[in-house]
C-alpha cells in the first residue's frame, strides 16, 4: 500500500529540509575558505597529503550522506521522539562549520586540531544516538567519521609543520 500523497510530499520536504541544513554548513564553511587553494598550496604538506582539488568532491559527498542520515532519523521518529539525536546532529554541524574558520579564516592551527578532535567525539556520538533510531543513518556517518579521522591526522601534521602560518 503507497502512503497518501500528503505524507509523501512531507517526506520529500523533509529530506530537502534536512539536506538544505547540511548544505548550509558547507556554504558557512565556504565563505571562510575562500583563500583556501592558495593557502593550502603555500602550506608544507606531508607527502600523504591529498590534492587540494579533492576536497570539494569529497565534501559535497558527505554532505548529502549526512542530510540523508538525519532525515532518516527524523523519518522514524520526527522531532519529539528524536530530540537528543537531532540536537547532536545539529551541534556537530556548527563544529564542523566552525572548522574553516579556525584553519583557514583564522589561521589557528592548534585550536583547529582541538576542534577536529572534538567534531570527531560528536560524530561518534551522533552515530551511536542515531544507530538507536535507523541502523542505516548511523552507516551513513561512517565515511564522515572516516573522512574526519584522516581530516583530524592532516590538521595535526599540517599545522606542525607550519608554526609561521598556523601560529
Amino acid at each position: 500500500m503507497n502512503p497518501p500523497a500528503s505524507n509523501r510530499s512531507r517526506q520529500w520536504l523533509g529530506l530537502a529540509g534536512w539536506l538544505a541544513l547540511a548544505f548550509a554548513t558547507a556554504a558557512i564553511g565556504a565563505v571562510a575558505s575562500v583563500s583556501a587553494k592558495a593557502f593550502y598550496a603555500e602550506l608544507v604538506r606531508p607527502a600523504w597529503a591529498p590534492p587540494g582539488w579533492l576536497f570539494g568532491p569529497v565534501w559535497t559527498a558527505l554532505y548529502a550522506l549526512m542530510g540523508v542520515s538525519a532525515w532518516l532519523v527524523w523519518r522514524e521518529r520526527g522531532f519529539a521522539g528524536a530530540r537528543a539525536a537531532l540536537a547532536l546532529f545539529v551541534v556537530q554541524l556548527a563544529v564542523n562549520a566552525l572548522w574553516s574558520w579556525l584553519f583557514f579564516a583564522w589561521r589557528l592551527g592548534g585550536p583547529a586540531f582541538a576542534e577536529v578532535l572534538l567534531l570527531w567525539g560528536l560524530i561518534v556520538a551522533t552515530a551511536i544516538a542515531f544507530r538507536r533510531i535507523s541502523a542505516m543513518a548511523a552507516v551513513l556517518l561512517l565515511p564522515y567519521l572516516a573522512w574526519v579521522t584522516f581530516a583530524a591526522a592532516l590538521t595535526f601534521a599540517v599545522w606542525r609543520l607550519n608554526p609561521a602560518l598556523l601560529g
